[in-house]
């Protein structure tokens, strides 16, 4: 089944869709009520700046160690080669981000102070742009996670592969780029960040400086065929209420996470984006690769700002 594609309150031309609400029709995955709105997930790691090789260790600090080579000046991009190139939201799939498969545990949060171009791993030549505002016309919220000269290492709301060209070891959940560090504008930091677990079908948000966990909730997670990527930390990218996907009135807390496991599995072009969003059942591998939870902890979430770290165990 098809989940008709929400239409957030406040939004452009193009909306995320389905599932539940999370986000996007095809890429979050979850059925809700008799609709099936579904925010999608599963997720398999993806090496950071490579194609394979070990898991490397999670990063816990925003850090601007001195790089072993010298790092790139950041080239001139003229208005219209920016307006050219493709728009790393949600839906997108540009070949040359790059792949982040690892956790984070501290990371800053940007606005935008116009359209910025993203660089690849070379940084020679832009291969996407952040739009200074998101789908619901709102600044975009940026999350950086390392400092190194001009530049600033961040996460980004698009995909780099579709699970259908990744082969057996599937698509990054969650992808990165460099952005020229003089387009960000700081906001305050998130005092705390959001620990999904498969394994206990929890969420829990913790202490962004202790770890302490302050408050913690039942969830419903991945099947077994389209399970919720692990191993993975993405960010709070947006939310907006849908009563239309079968959410009801609680708002939908999109991700920046994709599964690696499908492509579009509703028949949609939203990025099988990860949503965590209020559904009936909230125990159990139920969904699609979202994360169902009961209005209580929506309400939690609801109240951490846009750049909150989301981490899957």
């Amino acid at each position: 089944t098809v989940p008709h594609r929400p239409v957030p309150p406040v939004r452009p031309t193009a909306t995320p869709t389905p599932e539940v609400l999370l986000v996007q029709r095809s890429t979050l995955w979850t059925t809700v009520g008799g609709v099936a709105a579904a925010v999608a997930a599963a997720a398999i790691a993806v090496p950071l700046l490579t194609a394979g090789g070990p898991a490397p260790a999670a990063v816990t600090t925003h850090s601007a160690a001195a790089p072993s080579t010298p790092v790139p000046g950041v080239p001139h991009v003229d208005a219209a080669a920016l307006a050219a190139l493709p728009e790393a939201q949600y839906s997108a799939v540009v070949d040359g981000l790059l792949p982040w498969d690892r956790t984070t545990t501290a990371a800053h949060v940007f606005h935008l102070t116009a359209d910025a171009p993203l660089f690849g791993d070379g940084r020679t030549a832009p291969v996407a742009r952040f739009a200074k505002t998101d789908f619901l016309q709102q600044p975009t919220t940026v999350v950086g996670l390392r400092r190194q000269g001009p530049w600033e290492l961040v996460l980004t709301p698009a995909r780099r592969q579709l699970p259908s060209a990744a082969g057996a070891g599937g698509a990054a959940a969650q992808t990165a780029a460099w952005v020229p560090a003089d387009l960000l504008t700081a906001v305050a930091a998130p005092t705390a960040r959001v620990v999904v677990s498969t394994t206990e079908q929890s969420v829990s948000i913790v202490s962004a400086s202790t770890g302490a966990v302050q408050q913690h909730f039942a969830a419903g997670v991945g099947t077994a065929d389209t399970p919720t990527p692990t191993g993975v930390t993405g960010y709070l990218e947006e939310r907006y209420a849908d009563p239309s996907q079968g959410t009801g009135e609680h708002p939908i807390q999109l991700t920046s996470l994709h599964s690696s496991a499908a492509d579009e599995p509703y028949g949609g072009h939203d990025g099988g984006l990860i949503g965590l969003h209020w559904n009936a059942t909230t125990s159990g591998a139920v969904s699609h690769g979202c994360v169902r939870l009961s209005a209580e902890a929506v309400a939690a979430l609801d109240a951490l700002p846009l750049g909150t770290l989301v981490t899957v165990e």
